[in-house]
């Protein structure tokens, strides 16, 4: 693993910040309250003011000069005590040969061996302030410092240790769900991409989780357009072999036939043509639903369902077209998408309504949602074939009307692009309904 990678980094900022904060304590405390880190902390400096104070004032001079005598037999601390007017109260046990040393010292810039420390206390009792001088030997406030020093060390490694396993738990558990998606990119970068490779990461219920949720539909939306251009693929050579075929069959014969015979063959060279290029037209259309990226717009959907039902009554007038709208129907769309819906399911139910029956179109809003079906009185689609209309190139088989199967796909395509649907049914009175789902907001589907 790189180390610029995230995981590095993170565990390093967390370890970084801790030992700062744990060094940058410590030195405060030694370095700005040292002299009263140790009056507070050594045990034969910590109660020797109050102690002494109160056996000066309740027992007399030589019970407190005795007590000293004590604490510098046992921690080996020299004391003198003065009072306000800086006279010694007690004799003290200050060395004479200590005081001397410590005059000469005054012009040398070698180091005392002792360290020496003052402490001022106000007895609560007498209310007098005396000035309590101690000496401590190097030697024995070194030794102190170490015994001092060993919990509080221990102390902040065991605390260094569980805060460093802590930010190691918690930069895992940042860099290993991004390693899992990376991983998921790289699968889908190379079309190997499973669903349920994130779905112990999307059943968390935090944002990883939500990225992987999201992931997974991205995905699966990704999988199954690459899936429908490779099948719309595959169905548009070999729609287009057939025509291709007819035609070169048919300038064959024309060019085998007589001169006066030629002219028979011109119809059929013409009418295969149209073919092509109607098919060529729908898959045109297809492609350009799918492709569509303008931003939505305001559509009056009543007017355009009229227009719509008006051409297709001019194209077969022979037929009936039977509105029933709801007025103010309005939706934030794409215009030339539900046109050519329309347009499709309008020209569909023409092809299979048999004459006299009118074709029944309804428009109503639901709530926060639009629904227009368009039902004709023809023969219907067998059952087993329903979940496969609206694919393109699919022709439920038995079809007589002409078509090349791609007019409910565009239909489809164009309600999924607002993020509504198509569904496909049998009518149970008879016949077969389209019904167009939109939301009022375009939902910008894939």
């Amino acid at each position: 693993m790189p180390l610029r990678s995230l995981f590095w980094r993170i565990l390093a900022s967390f370890w970084l910040a801790i030992a700062l904060v744990a060094g940058l304590s410590i030195l405060l405390g030694h370095t700005l309250n040292q002299d009263a880190w140790i009056l507070s902390r050594h045990p034969g400096l910590n109660v020797l003011a109050k102690n002494w104070a109160e056996r000066y004032e309740q027992q007399g001079p030589e019970i407190a000069q005795r007590y000293l005598e004590q604490r510098k037999h046992r921690y080996h601390i020299d004391t003198q005590v003065l009072n306000e007017a800086g006279e010694a109260v007690v004799p003290g046990t200050f060395p004479r040969r200590a005081a001397v040393f410590e005059a000469r010292q005054g012009n040398d810039d070698r180091p005392l061996p002792w360290r020496r420390l003052t402490e001022e206390y106000t007895s609560p009792g007498s209310g007098t302030t005396y000035l309590l001088i101690y000496r401590i030997p190097h030697p024995e406030l070194d030794a102190w410092h170490r015994e001092s020093l060993i919990w509080p060390l221990s102390a902040l490694g065991i605390t260094l240790v569980v805060l460093t396993l802590f930010s190691l738990l918690v930069t895992l558990s940042i860099t290993r769900p991004l390693s899992r998606l990376r991983g998921a990119v790289h699968d889908l970068g190379q079309a190997s991409y499973q669903q349920n490779s994130l779905a112990r990461l999307a059943s968390r219920r935090d944002e990883f989780g939500v990225l992987a949720n999201d992931f997974n539909r991205m995905g699966s939306r990704l999988q199954s357009l690459i899936g429908s251009q490779r099948q719309l693929l595959r169905d548009v050579s070999h729609e287009l072999r057939s025509p291709l075929a007819r035609l070169r069959i048919a300038l064959a014969l024309a060019e085998r036939a007589e001169p006066e015979q030629q002219e028979t063959y011109w119809p059929r060279l013409t009418r295969e043509c149209d073919r092509l290029e109607a098919l060529i037209s729908e898959i045109l259309v297809l492609a350009r639903v799918d492709a569509e990226h303008a931003h939505a717009e305001p559509v009056d959907l009543n007017a355009l369902l009229n227009s719509v039902c008006k051409d297709a009554q001019l194209s077969a007038p022979e037929q009936e077209i039977q509105i029933q709208e709801t007025p103010g129907l309005m939706l934030q769309g794409w215009p030339t998408m539900v046109e050519r819906a329309l347009d499709n399911l309008l020209r569909n139910a023409l092809r299979f309504s048999p004459e006299g029956r009118p074709i029944e179109v309804t428009a109503l809003q639901e709530g926060e949602r639009i629904v227009i079906s368009v039902r004709d009185h023809g023969p219907g689609v067998a059952p087993e074939h329903l979940e496969q209309l609206g694919e393109p190139f699919f022709r439920a088989p038995g079809q007589s009307a002409p078509g090349h199967g791609l007019g409910l796909a565009i239909a489809r395509r164009a309600a999924e692009r607002h993020g509504g649907s198509l569904q496909l049914a049998n009518h149970p009175q008879g016949g077969f309904v389209a019904t167009l789902v939109l939301p009022v907001q375009a939902g910008g589907g894939a």
